[in-house]
């Protein structure tokens, strides 16, 4: 029961006082309103404009015919009416189905038919009504209404309403991407219904939280590449809005563009070649737009990259002619948001010859369970283990109490090494030494700690591939099996190495010219 206070302590005392204050403020306020029968209003009297727009991007196909849908690699059919509820698969996928990113790829009919079922049972809808998922689906709405010019009294009123359940209820007990998707979200909806009240807000919201958000180098400060994607996405929507409907002057459009310009800089500096990302921290594919999309959107909408080099998002970028080496040098982010972070301080990927070889292992799920904690574990990631303990301490799915600081960096064109602290008295220092045919790897401890070193791979590469590479090596090399898992619910076997030692170790990685 201590250990469970102080792991408790240890992850509240990084929380801002506006965190603590809106959670007490909206737990005693429910309790209040419940008391009271209070509900939310549902239909709000409105006046809209149907917005001009140029194309966006479209998410992946998600939706294959009336009431069947396909969220996160996962099929429900409803037979009659759409349970808008419907929890088997967890809260994700429940927020997936009211976020209705599938409107693009249905046909007006079925699209008329979704939004009026939700309406119709949305007394009864609870997960559907929390302010993110109020967010992304007023987003949602509004894009498809304006682009097939369909303006209809009942969608209005309820949507209408919604923004005002949504303005009621910010996330600012949560801040990060959680907070940007309410401002982002408030500033269609107050071009949408000319509201005054909703574009002060989102204003207010945008300027403070992308300022602080994004960083010098242009990444997000979740450090995570997937919402990254899914934070520029909303940046240049934002944008397409302003830019092409004449209300407030402009005024917002210069600052967006900046911003968006820094964000492009990065995703362009931690791509892959062929557009790929990293899966650091919360990350999957087919979740986020692809940088090669955001690319194209950016470009459809006069956006120029703004070309900073990586340096206080903590990731570093080696290219040489046959292999790409990302890496993780950076701290936990962010500080006071820390639930998509992972114990993974000095993890890194390596592509050769434009193919995955050395991943991270990536995210199947955001469920508080097992496979969550696991794949948020030091283990589970490309870099050294002391003691079979956490750098970090991840927990409860969302959750970091005590972290990994980064205390030293030392970099020059070739080489790269770091250290962190996470594991207290014990310092671990790791250093990249980059070579045209081979990457060298030491790591060392301050104390003669047992330490293990693990490598995954990706699932098409063998056992006499990794014996190649490692072929310069005298270290005794444990051969396992884990899951990769690249997207939600997607779990593909495939080698993990682990190599035991003490105090110090040197590994040389052989890069083949041909894989």
């Amino acid at each position: 029961m201590l250990n469970k206070f102080i792991l408790l302590f240890n992850t509240v005392k990084f929380l801002k006082p506006i965190q603590i204050r809106y959670r007490l403020y909206y737990f005693a306020r429910k309790k209040s309103r419940d008391a009271l029968g209070k509900k939310p209003i549902l239909s709000k009297q409105s006046e809209n404009n149907i917005l001009n727009l140029i194309e966006s991007i479209h998410i992946s196909d998600c939706y294959i015919a009336k009431n069947r849908f396909i969220f996160l690699n996962l099929e429900k059919s409803f037979r009659n009416n759409i349970d808008w509820n419907f929890s088997d698969y967890g809260k994700l996928w429940t927020y997936n189905l009211t976020y209705f990113d599938y409107l693009s790829h249905t046909n007006q009919k079925d699209s008329l038919y979704l939004i009026n079922s939700f309406i119709e049972n949305i007394d009864k809808i609870r997960d559907g009504l929390e302010p993110f998922p109020i967010s992304l689906r007023g987003i949602n709405w509004i894009k498809y209404l304006s682009y097939h010019q369909i303006n209809n009294k009942k969608i209005n009123d309820s949507l209408y309403a919604q923004y005002y359940i949504l303005l009621d209820n910010l996330e600012y007990h949560l801040l990060g991407n959680h907070l940007l998707e309410n401002g982002f979200s408030l500033l269609f909806g107050a071009y949408y219904f000319r509201d005054e009240v909703l574009y002060q807000k989102s204003k207010e919201i945008l300027t403070k939280e992308l300022n602080e958000q994004i960083l010098d180098d242009g990444g997000h400060f979740e450090l995570s590449p997937m919402y990254h994607q899914i934070m520029l996405f909303r940046v240049l929507d934002s944008i397409n809005l302003v830019k092409n409907n004449f209300w407030k002057d402009y005024e917002l459009l210069d600052f967006l563009i900046k911003k968006s310009a820094l964000m492009l800089g990065w995703l362009e500096n931690i791509s892959y070649k062929n557009g790929d990302i990293p899966l650091f921290n919360d990350s999957a594919y087919g979740i986020a737009p692809t940088s090669n999309q955001l690319f194209k959107y950016a470009n459809r909408l006069d956006i120029k990259i703004d070309r900073v080099p990586l340096y206080n998002s903590g990731y570093r970028k080696i290219a040489k002619d046959n292999y790409e080496c990302i890496i993780d040098i950076g701290e936990i982010g962010a500080e006071y948001i820390a639930g998509h972070a992972h114990a993974d301080t000095f993890n890194f990927e390596l592509r050769i010859n434009n193919k995955p070889f050395i991943v991270d292992t990536g995210v199947s799920t955001y469920e508080s369970n097992d496979r969550r904690t696991l794949e948020r574990s030091t283990r589970s990631h490309n870099t050294v283990e002391i003691n079979g303990k956490n750098q970090s301490e991840v927990w409860g799915g969302f959750r970091v109490g005590n972290r990994a600081n980064i205390i030293n960096i030392k970099e020059n064109i070739d080489s790269i090494e770091a250290t962190h602290n996470g594991y207290k008295n014990i310092l671990h220092t790791r250093k990249w030494s980059f070579y045209d045919d081979k990457i060298v790897i030491e790591d060392s401890l301050t104390e003669k700690a047992q330490g293990i070193v693990r490598f995954h791979f990706y699932p098409s590469i063998k056992k006499e591939d990794i014996l190649e590479i490692f072929s310069k090596n005298n270290h005794s090399i444990k051969f396992d099996e884990y899951l990769y898992s690249p997207k939600f619910n997607i779990n593909l076997k495939a080698i993990v190495i682990s190599i035991s030692f003490r105090e110090k170790i040197r590994l040389i990685l052989k890069v083949p010219q041909l894989f």
